[in-house]
């Protein structure tokens, strides 16, 4: 069905209507899955191009989500292990992306999403670091009240190594003993050191291409998410798709491990 056909207009705004008044994710996360078969599906020789295309379409889903008022978007754009078990070719491809379509977009003037980062920037050639760090401050500013996090170079047990080892690096320097420390820590001891400190956890987790798995996605944050797996690839993921992910959210129960 093509976007512009009007029976998918209609269907569209008729989710829509159905979600008003509904409680709807205030955070969603999205693992964005399927990009390179998207682009093998398509009959493209090169099937990195699916980032691109990928890339491009992170800007469509946000205006959805500014549409539902969801002020908090998180995108599992490239993980630790896409860096080391990719190859360098496909590796090189996907930060030129992420430089020149990615962190781009978000940066325009007038920016729209405030832009946080998730990930090891250590692990990234410097000039992807850097068109990361130029979009962080390019929307500081923003007035908006969304913010979208990249998860870019991130792995969710790196991130609670990160956060314990920089944690016991505080308490030491404050001449905490580590018995103390032990007999004291809490969760939001350690929540106050993850990559998305000061944040709120997801409601929904939503990844594309028919795989069912976080793949070492907000491990700590994603615990008491919903999730919903869309056989759709990224890069075809429409609105209706995403509407239907809102609405089955909606009608969840939400047991928070109970």
């Amino acid at each position: 069905m093509r976007v512009s056909d009007p029976l998918y207009a209609f269907y569209a705004r008729r989710l829509r209507r159905r979600l008003h008044g509904r409680e709807l994710p205030g955070h969603i996360g999205l693992i964005m899955d399927g990009n390179r078969r998207w682009a093998r599906r398509r009959g493209i020789g090169n099937p990195s191009l699916g980032h691109k295309a990928g890339a491009e379409h992170v800007e469509h889903v946000l205006a959805w989500c500014e549409d539902l008022r969801i002020r908090h978007v998180t995108v599992f754009v490239c993980s630790a292990e896409n860096l080391q078990r990719r190859g360098d070719s496909e590796v090189a491809f996907l930060m030129r992306v992420i430089e020149d379509v990615l962190a781009a977009q978000l940066a325009r003037p007038r920016p729209r999403w405030r832009v946080h980062i998730a990930g090891a920037l250590d692990s990234l050639p410097d000039s992807t670091a850097r068109a990361l760090k130029e979009a962080v401050e390019a929307t500081r500013e923003c007035i908006t009240g969304a913010h979208v996090t990249l998860a870019v170079g991130y792995g969710g047990r790196q991130e609670l190594v990160d956060a314990m080892r920089d944690l016991l690096y505080e308490q030491a320097a404050a001449g905490t003993p580590m018995r103390d420390l032990a007999g004291e820590l809490t969760a939001d001891d350690i929540a106050r050191h993850l990559y998305t400190a000061g944040q709120p956890d997801p409601d929904l987790v939503i990844r594309t291409s028919g795989e069912q798995r976080m793949s070492n996605f907000l491990l700590w944050q994603s615990a008491y998410s919903e999730l919903y797996f869309c056989e759709a690839y990224w890069p075809a993921f429409r609105e209706v798709d995403f509407l239907r992910a809102v609405r089955a959210y909606a009608d969840r129960q939400r047991r928070y491990g109970a």
